[in-house]
């Protein structure tokens, strides 16, 4: 069953200025000892996004960091319980999986696949062509390697071939391209790019993906193309070119990565064209970063940060849910202490960006998801902390 949806920002700006969320209180920190991976419940709780969000018809994921789950009890009961798709932080992308060349390391990410199957989750694949994250062998820094341009053309197909046929049956949508173009418009510079002397890498590497699986759903992955501008338009040109050329391009993933020092973009308008080109839409590495302490990466300086943050997660779920062709909505992970914000966005230093905290307590953020969720299926909720955590 597809959601209907009613208009729910009056709603979530009245509970907020009502004050009605708060941040999760602080538990002491400690270390948690390896424990093997939990049973999968009878039923997920009811009051779990994951059950709110099937009954709109919409899957809610997340990334897994492979090296935690099964490890952490609490971080694995709380993949299992929440979520119903899930995302390879890294153990799927070609330095994790090739990091000698012609020796292949499927480990992690099978693990994660029998995780996902025994949860009744989905899985995104993530990602088969990207710049970054390559093999030493292939490229230091995406853009220049010592191959030539016939065999960079050689082992991107055997990459793709390799991979999708590894997990053929088992993956729901591939990001097939992540991050072709750079924020003015123009094609990056990668090795891909220069090897096919300009963007037919793209093409050929969706084709690659359809024969090597023919079910699994293509996209295409890229971050502020929420933002209408010269990206985004890069990229929706990019898209109808794909289909004029019969390539089988069938979804494009929105980032998400969001910051309270901008404001919040037109994601509403941006989605809706895209998925007025026949496509699936989604939402797939979500986070909200805000300023932060230096030596509290997570504890943001404005104590009213926490608020902004609610209403960019709740405008972000709540844009998705309008859009039919909106098909998941994935946070980048849902633990502060897991979280890549705070090493990569260091000047100035911004954090706390994920809806639980470092010692994996709901946040007001994971609240305002719950609650729209709530709304949008007609649950009742009780505007507080939810139950089976």
């Amino acid at each position: 069953m597809r959601r209907l949806w009613s208009s729910l920002s009056v709603v979530s700006a009245a509970v907020l200025v009502a004050g009605q969320f708060t941040l999760a209180g602080s538990s002491p920190a400690g270390a948690t000892p390896p424990v093997a991976k939990p049973s999968p419940p009878a039923a997920y709780p009811a009051d779990s996004l994951r059950a709110l969000a099937d009954r709109v018809g919409l899957r809610i994921g997340t990334a897994v960091n492979a090296d935690v789950l099964g490890v952490d009890a609490k971080y694995t009961q709380i993949t299992a319980d929440q979520f119903s798709s899930v995302t390879p932080e890294n153990a799927m992308k070609w330095a994790e999986v090739e990091a000698t060349r012609g020796t292949y390391t499927w480990e992690k990410a099978q693990d994660l696949v029998d995780f996902a199957k025994e949860h009744k989750q989905l899985v995104r694949g993530h990602t088969l062509v990207w710049h970054n994250q390559l093999p030493a062998w292939l490229s230091s820094d995406g853009y220049t390697t010592t191959l030539s341009n016939d065999e960079v053309k050689a082992v991107l197909k055997k990459h793709i071939f390799d991979e999708v046929r590894q997990f053929k049956g088992d993956i729901w949508q591939w990001d097939v391209v992540n991050e072709a173009f750079d924020d003015n418009g123009q094609p990056r510079q990668t090795i891909w790019y220069k090897a096919w002397g300009g963007t037919g890498y793209i093409a050929d590497a969706f084709r690659w993906a359809r024969q090597a699986d023919p079910r699994a759903l293509l996209f295409y992955n890229d971050y502020n193309l929420e933002f209408t501008g010269a990206k985004s338009d890069a990229v929706y040109a990019m898209v109808k070119s794909l289909q004029a050329q019969r390539v089988p391009i069938q979804g494009v993933g929105f980032q998400g990565h969001l910051s309270t020092q901008y404001g919040y973009p037109d994601l509403s308008n941006n989605l809706e064209r895209f998925a007025a080109l026949g496509l699936k839409v989604a939402l797939t590495e979500v986070d909200v970063r805000t300023a932060t302490k230096a030596d509290a990466v997570n504890e943001p300086v404005d104590a009213l940060a926490p608020y902004a943050q609610e209403s960019y997660w709740s405008r972000t779920l709540q844009a998705c849910l309008a859009v039919r062709a909106c098909i998941s909505f994935t946070p980048w992970g849902f633990g502060d202490a897991y979280s890549w914000v705070p090493g990569w966005f260091k000047d100035p230093q911004e954090g706390a960006a994920l809806i639980y905290d470092e010692q994996l307590n709901p946040k007001g953020q994971y609240d305002v998801l719950q609650q729209d969720l709530a709304l949008a299926s007609g649950a009742p909720h009780r505007y507080g902390r939810g139950i089976g955590h």
